[in-house]
């Protein structure tokens, strides 16, 4: 056997302390291995801690409180590579708990050590957890600021070349973040990030690609930026994405990116020279594109293998440093290289998609010049064919779309050309009330001054649909569709047609509405609709004027001034003038032209044409008839009104108690009903006393006879008779009865005047045929000063009786109200009315003016004398005897010398005005 020799080990030294195996379970523990001056103590805890906070975000919070985060955030900063590795690991997981990135926040070398950690010498795990801190901790505002401060956005944009897929992931959803804040949409085009951006598209993993898609949608909002990308093809890029199929489920954020491009005009115009917007319009509608080949289509240029497929993968890096590290992105496995489809392929667009894509053109189309290039790129056909769409947020999207195109006037007729208004029509009775509201929406435009599109509602029975839209949608529908029919009515056939069909019975509900939207749109369209007698009338029985005058006390000036222009327009006739002053419609016009914020043309019209067509509440108000102002039955004097005093109709003030106010002076020339009836009871009476008389004689000559039958009568008879009498009494009792209840229920009727229709007949007659205006004029006054108590000496005014013999007539009718011509004894009011009553019999022009204490005269507009001969020689008068013009105003005397003539201007005019 050899000899054994012995090794020859040396023992360490004295002051170094043996190799120590420690094994703990203890997280703090763990933590207090932190402080260890050496390194393998260091870079063990921080990966031991690493793999502890993976697992729950409790173990997050609870390293928090024992203070890892401080020693950690400290070793990131270490001089060994390790250390820092394992320290980023774990500060970048801890940071998904809110608490822990509070505590980050408070610490100044936070940022500038992860900022620190994305240099290109450092190793790719601490770009990947770097990244992912900097991600985490810019979800708040303040992050992303002191990220931006500290230089963190150069070297985030660095990464995205990375060949590492997380590296990409955490750092474009870092700037994806970061682009929120208008500094970075700026820095991110001053350092060319917006081009490594596009190229991430091409990653293979979903998560990037759609990340990168977020990034550049925010990107894209700066203008400055999309110029960039205009630069770079962006455009064509997004385009062809959009072309691949597979990648459908990340459309819609390509067609989002595509909506913010496609804003500005050089983009549009960019794109319709390339050709791009007729493709992406095929790709939308599912339509073979321009460029491609009906069978075998080109595949697509930015089309490379390994995109195809969304399967999942494992990860390629498999490294003791990240496993089980949990942040790594979804890795995919790669397919066999595919090429968009061909034309006899087409895989339809999700409806997300076709939303978003009507969306950006509506987005795009909001300025004029861009729609008139979306427009000579026969963009409407797209959006016409996404009406016909099974989704209801398609259809919508697509109704709005138009909307907004049809505000280009040639727009409105290509829609019209390409059949878009049947689908239009067709979505007013969808179940959906945001598709109802977009093709009201969208009708409203294209029929604003379009009078072809207006017929073709009609002709396609659109008529009834939007009038059902009026009492049957949401406000936003109610409103449209009132602006709809508001522009049909422009057309009389249309109007007419809509008014048979019910159109003024159902706005009159939307008039409630609180939506002051739906108050202006609707009571415009009552306007538009209420121009007839029929249909006033219709808008009046059917309660629609209360709504409409509640309208006038709106807050909203555009709700007033169309709810004006309706009164005005209907205030034509005077049953419904009537009826708007009865439910205070004058009073509010009174009160609006009085403030000084809220007074319009619209209301002042309004107020005036409601006057005109109520001559009573004129004549209270004003005190002035002018001579187009034509008294006719139911005209009632109540005398000057005060301010305040609310102006009654003549049923409430005839049911009033008789007071010791002056009268109401009622003009109704009319037969009295009442002699008639007395005329015609007489005469039959007359009849029935001729007959009874015959009748007498017969009996005188069968007198005996009836004695003998009288005294056969029986008891029994006698009893019956007395039945009968009192079954009679009872029947007439209660035809009484009957006749009290329906003379209680009897609508009210004004008393008639058979006087005054007899002066009407006489002035007919006798002064209607004179000559002249003049001579008119002279014999009228005469007349109405014969009927109302003769001439009136000067200064014996005050001893002319008239005011008891008026008291005496209206306690002879119990009343208030006394017809005027059964006033004989009058004085300047009464003899004015009386003129101005007859003289528009006879169509004699002259005015009515109320003065103080009792006045009034009428004006008369007349030329002067006849020319003498000379004012032949020295005027050049055409011809001597003409009349010469201008005419003159004057007062016409009624009072003093009945027919006198007074110049306005004149001291005896101002002395009759006055006392």
């Amino acid at each position: 056997m050899g000899k054994k020799v012995k090794k020859d080990e040396k023992p360490p030294p004295d002051d170094v302390f043996d190799t120590l195996a420690v094994e703990s379970r203890n997280a703090g523990t763990v933590v207090l291995m932190l402080s260890s001056p050496e390194e393998d103590v260091q870079s063990k805890a921080c990966e031991a801690i690493y793999k502890f906070v993976s697992k729950c975000d409790e173990n997050k919070k609870q390293l928090l409180d024992l203070g890892a985060v401080e020693h950690l955030l400290a070793l990131m900063q270490s001089e060994d590579k390790i250390v820092r590795r394992n320290a980023c690991m774990a500060v970048g997981v801890m940071t998904a708990h809110p608490e822990v990135r509070k505590y980050l926040r408070k610490q100044e070398t936070t940022f500038p050590a992860l900022v620190n950690l994305l240099a290109p010498d450092e190793d790719t795990v601490c770009h990947e957890f770097s990244a992912l801190a900097l991600s985490n901790m810019a979800t708040e505002f303040s992050s992303k600021a002191a990220i931006f401060e500290n230089g963190g956005v150069e070297p985030l944009i660095r990464c995205l070349v990375a060949n590492d897929p997380d590296v990409q992931k955490n750092s474009i959803e870092a700037l994806a973040l970061l682009l929120m804040d208008y500094q970075t949409r700026a820095a991110i085009r001053d350092l060319d990030g917006l081009s490594p951006m596009l190229e991430v598209l091409k990653s293979d993993y979903a998560i990037i690609q759609k990340l990168a898609l977020l990034a550049l949608e925010r990107a894209s909002q700066d203008g400055e930026n999309r110029s960039a990308l205009r630069e770079l093809e962006a455009i064509s890029k997004l385009i062809d994405f959009v072309a691949h199929p597979e990648w459908n489920d990340l459309h819609v954020m390509a067609v989002m990116v595509l909506s913010n491009l496609l804003e500005d005009l050089e983009s549009l115009e960019l794109i319709k020279e390339t050709g791009g917007l007729k493709r992406l319009v095929a790709l939308i509608t599912d339509q073979v594109p321009v460029d491609e080949e009906p069978k075998g289509g080109k595949g697509d240029k930015g089309d490379k293998g390994g995109k195809g497929s969304r399967n999942a993968k494992k990860s390629a890096k498999e490294s003791a440093a990240k496993c089980n590290h949990g942040t790594s992105a979804k890795k995919q496995e790669s397919a066999d290289s595919s090429e968009p489809p061909s034309g006899e392929a087409i895989i339809p667009t999700l409806p997300d998609v076709k939303m978003c894509a009507a969306k950006a053109i509506c987005r795009s189309a909001r300025s004029s010049e861009n729609r008139k290039i979306l427009h000579e790129q026969e963009s409407e056909k797209m959006l016409i064919h996404l009406l016909s769409h099974e989704s209801f947020e398609v259809q919508a999207a697509a109704a709005q779309a138009l909307a907004v195109m049809a505000e280009n006037l040639a727009s409105r007729d290509s829609v019209r050309e390409w059949e878009g208004l049947g689908p239009l029509i067709k979505m007013l009775g969808s179940e959906n009330l945001s598709v109802k509201e977009a093709a009201t929406l969208a009708l409203a435009n294209l029929t604003t001054a379009n009078s072809n599109n207006c017929q073709e509602i009609q002709t396609l029975n659109g008529i009834e649909p939007l009038i059902t839209c009026l009492v049957d949608g949401r406000e936003d529908a109610v409103a449209n569709a009132a602006c709809v029919l508001t522009n049909l009515a422009q057309i009389e056939t249309l109007r007419v047609d809509a008014q048979n069909k019910g159109v003024v019975r159902a706005l009159i509900e939307p008039l409630s509405s609180r939506n002051v939207t739906v108050q202006s749109k609707v009571a415009l369209a009552v306007a538009a609709f209420v121009c007839d007698f029929d249909s006033r009338e219709n808008f009046r029985q059917s309660d629609g004027i209360a709504p409409l005058i509640g309208l006038l006390s709106s807050g909203n000036d555009e709700v007033r001034r169309n709810a004006a222009w309706a009164v005005t327009v209907c205030a034509v006739d005077e049953p419904t003038a009537t009826e708007i002053c009865k439910l205070g419609g004058m009073e509010i016009l009174q009160e609006i032209q009085m403030s000084s914020t809220r007074r319009s043309p619209f209301a002042e019209a309004a107020l005036q044409k409601l006057l005109d067509n109520n001559l009573s509440a004129k004549y209270a108000l004003t005190g002035n008839l002018s001579s187009t102002n034509f008294i006719e039955n139911g005209f009632y004097d109540i005398g000057q009104l005060r301010p305040g005093t609310k102006f009654l109709t003549l049923e409430e003030y005839a049911k009033q108690e008789m007071n010791e106010k002056r009268p109401i002076i009622l003009i109704n020339a009319k037969p009295d009903p009442a002699f008639s009836q007395t005329q015609s009871q007489a005469e039959l009476d007359a009849k029935q006393e001729s007959s009874k008389t015959s009748v007498t004689g017969k009996n005188s000559r069968t007198g005996r006879d009836s004695k003998t039958e009288g005294r056969a009568k029986t008891r029994k008879q006698q009893e019956r008779e007395e039945k009968q009498r009192e079954e009679e009494l009872q029947a007439q009792l209660q035809r009484e009865a009957e006749a009290i209840s329906a003379a209680e229920n009897k609508p009210f009727e004004a008393p008639c005047d058979s006087t005054l229709l007899k002066y009407i007949e006489e002035v007919t007659e006798k002064i209607q045929p004179l000559p002249t205006t003049r001579e008119q004029v002279k014999a009228l006054a005469g007349f109405v000063a014969e009927k109302m108590g003769g001439s009136i000496e000067r200064g014996q005014l005050s001893n002319f009786g008239w005011e008891l013999p008026i008291s005496q007539i209206k306690y002879e009718l119990k009343s208030n109200v006394v017809p005027l011509g059964k006033i004989k004894a009058g004085i300047h009011v009464h003899r004015a009315l009386l003129f101005k009553t007859l003289a528009d019999k006879i169509a004699v022009s002259c005015s009515l003016v109320r003065g103080e204490y009792n006045r009034a005269w009428n004006e008369v507009l007349l030329p002067e004398e006849e020319y003498s001969l000379e004012d032949v020689l020295f005027a050049f008068s055409p011809t001597p005897g003409a009349p010469k013009f201008p005419p003159k105003t004057y007062i016409v005397d009624l009072i003093h010398e009945p027919g006198s003539l007074l110049r306005v201007d004149t001291p005896e005019a101002q002395t009759y005005k006055k006392i």
